[in-house]
């Protein structure tokens, strides 16, 4: 598990990013009000809605993972290793501006591949597939990025991606890892851990007893397992991973002991959470460390928008885009279930952690859907 995540590399991560402008540790909310409606005792919400802007926790993963591989080819290159702030200096101009990083996205994880390209000087070319919003393909268009549209669904343009850049000497850069691609998503998971890093330091000593993390190719439920497995070990919080009802591999996958691909359009409001086919990575952590799976009707994604940006009772109002509600979702959804709540040992004296993973990153559909 260390050779994926590690304190190790976190802190390195950390060391680069605190470095970018803009940086800023994202706010830990505490939020009574939906503790009460939810029966437990304490609900932290990690509030990623403003991270460098780009309003979501994805800026600080494909952009760190951009750095790392321009880092990596100057190197190549010049035998010298750069640093972070020489990049920002463009002291490499002739070597970066020659390069092209590549993707595929359901919108979030794009903006901070385009924008790490922007912020270093390289070119950047986007893959989106059929149901990608005008509005996200817009915003990385607007970063300079070369968006091309597929059709299918978001594993069909991870394909379409991996094949244009064999031909064209690109350099992916996904969170999603398959055989023949797996360390430069391990970059990509190390960016996220620095949202985890200042969760632990937020929380000032206490430890969760659950975690309710997004599912989604599970990048990001791996790199939260693997993190606070090192860092808490036997008192580290039960993890409940939560997807889409059409779009739920992980679940799947852990039902069959194996991985399992989900096929068709894997229609859900929850854009982000849109994938099919589990990471190898992810699945090295989650197949041993995830405790349960659950999913969220799409009702409850709507409903959960408008709780946080109602605030339930004296909480603050939170924008929070729809890939960003899963955990709330799941917690009101189990609020009344007995059943569910015995089996996942959740209690009026449970501390649950969520992560807000975005904000509005489609403005026009945020504001559809919280009315």
């Amino acid at each position: 598990m260390r050779d994926i995540v590690s304190l190790e590399r976190s802190q390195l991560a950390l060391a680069g990013i605190s470095s970018w402008p803009g940086y800023c540790v994202a706010p830990l909310q505490l939020l009574p009000g939906l503790a009460a409606k939810c029966h437990v005792r304490q609900v932290f919400y990690k509030d990623e809605s403003l991270r460098f802007g780009l309003k979501s926790f994805k800026a600080l993963g494909g952009s760190y993972a951009v750095a790392q591989q321009l880092i990596r080819e100057i190197t190549d290159v010049t035998g010298d290793t750069p640093t972070m702030d020489e990049l920002f200096r463009k002291k490499y101009t002739d070597i970066v501006s020659k390069l092209t990083v590549a993707t595929a996205t359901d919108g979030n994880h794009g903006r901070s591949v385009a924008w790490g390209a922007q912020l270093f000087g390289c070119a950047c070319v986007i893959y989106i597939h059929a149901d990608v919003s005008a509005s996200r393909e817009k915003s990385m268009i607007d970063l300079g990025a070369d968006v091309i549209r597929v059709s299918g669904n978001y594993d069909d343009s991870v394909r379409d991606v991996a094949d244009a850049a064999a031909k064209n000497d690109w350099i992916v850069i996904s969170d999603n890892s398959y055989p023949g691609y797996l360390e430069i998503p391990k970059d990509v998971m190390a960016g996220y851990t620095v949202m985890l890093r200042e969760t632990v330091d937020q929380l000032d000593g206490q430890i969760p007893t659950h975690v309710l993390i997004q599912g989604g190719c599970g990048g990001l439920a791996a790199s939260v397992c693997g993190y606070f497995w090192e860092r808490w070990e036997k008192q580290r919080p039960r993890l409940i991973i939560v997807e889409p009802e059409q779009a739920n591999c992980l679940q799947r996958s852990a039902m069959a002991g194996k991985m399992t691909v989900v096929e068709g359009r894997l229609e859900t409001l929850m854009a982000g959470l849109a994938c099919g086919e589990v990471s190898l990575l992810a699945w090295e952590i989650l197949k041993t460390g995830a405790d349960d799976f659950v999913t969220l009707p799409e009702p409850m994604v709507a409903t959960s928008m408008r709780v946080l940006a109602q605030g339930e009772g004296k909480d603050p109002s939170i924008e929070a885009g729809e890939s960003a509600v899963a955990g709330v979702g799941a917690l009101c959804s189990l609020s009344d279930d007995i059943e569910a709540r015995k089996a996942l040992g959740i209690t009026t004296e449970s501390t649950v952690l969520l992560f807000g993973t975005e904000g509005a990153t489609d403005a026009e559909l945020y504001e559809k859907l919280i009315r």
